[in-house]
């Protein structure tokens, strides 16, 4: 496991999405919301081999493959996100990982 990987603190993440969010957004939501959707893309990146040590540092993630498994997932387990929350939450979790060093944006 990269060192990166283990900065990610699940909890910290949660705070972080939520006070990412827009007001009307954290209406809609809880904090298992947000927690389900982050277990959700441990699945989908578990999934697709992405959590192996050999992949984990150079993996380029497929942001539409994921959000739809997201969403399939939830609408599988009765998980009210529509696909606008989704992507907040996915972006929240992206800033997350940017902020900590986990992910490099894009240029």
């Amino acid at each position: 496991m990269t060192e990166d990987l283990l900065t990610y603190d699940d909890d910290r993440a949660v705070e972080f999405i939520y006070d990412f969010l827009d007001k009307n957004d954290r209406e809609q939501l809880s904090k298992d919301d947000i927690q389900y959707v982050l277990d959700v893309i441990y699945e989908y990146y578990e999934s697709e081999g992405l959590i192996d040590e050999d992949t984990a540092e150079e993996a380029n993630i497929d942001e539409e493959k994921m959000f739809e498994f997201i969403a399939k997932a939830a609408r599988k387990d009765g998980v009210n996100l529509n696909d606008e929350l989704i992507a907040q939450i996915l972006e929240g979790e992206f800033q997350y990982g940017v902020s900590i060093g986990v992910y490099t944006p894009e240029e």
